[in-house]
């Protein structure tokens, strides 16, 4: 008589955890943006300003601490850009600042990152007006809330 061995359950990779997690970053966002009252449609932004306001179209570095460097986010892989809200996955990295943060060190964290709203900037062009940060697993800002995390973006 044959048996067959049992199935082997397989676990998600670490890419897909993050994939899920960002689907459910999106949602939410999706959601609270669902929940404003908005006069007229604004339009679809196409890009995110960089530290200086020039448009970056799908960017793989986006730099938030912008007077030092000491904190952003790189390897961006997109989703649902050009839309009213669209996420990346990547890698944060921050500066931990001790002793200071001239002497410190960088740390990368797994992110997920959320862009929204949108701007009108030089040239008729919009962008996205702000960015929030959400971390997988080990954050440098253990104590941070979303709004904590939340970012402007400013266009010249």
């Amino acid at each position: 008589m044959m048996t067959t061995a049992p199935r082997r359950r397989s676990t998600p990779t670490a890419a897909r955890r993050v994939q899920r997690i960002a689907l459910v970053v999106c949602i939410a966002a999706l959601a609270a943006i669902g929940t404003t009252a908005v006069a007229a449609p604004a339009p679809r932004p196409g890009a995110v300003p960089d530290c200086l306001g020039k448009l970056k179209v799908k960017p793989r570095e986006i730099v938030f601490a912008c007077a030092d460097g000491n904190f952003g986010v790189r390897g961006l892989h997109w989703i649902g850009w050009g839309e009213p809200t669209a996420a990346a996955t990547g890698s944060a990295y921050a500066n931990d600042c001790t002793p200071n943060c001239a002497g410190g060190h960088f740390h990368t964290y797994r992110a997920v990152i959320v862009v929204t709203g949108s701007e009108r900037c030089a040239g008729g062009r919009y962008a996205y007006r702000k960015a929030t940060i959400a971390f997988v697993g080990a954050s440098p800002y253990a104590k941070a809330t979303a709004a904590d995390l939340t970012y402007p973006f400013r266009c010249t």
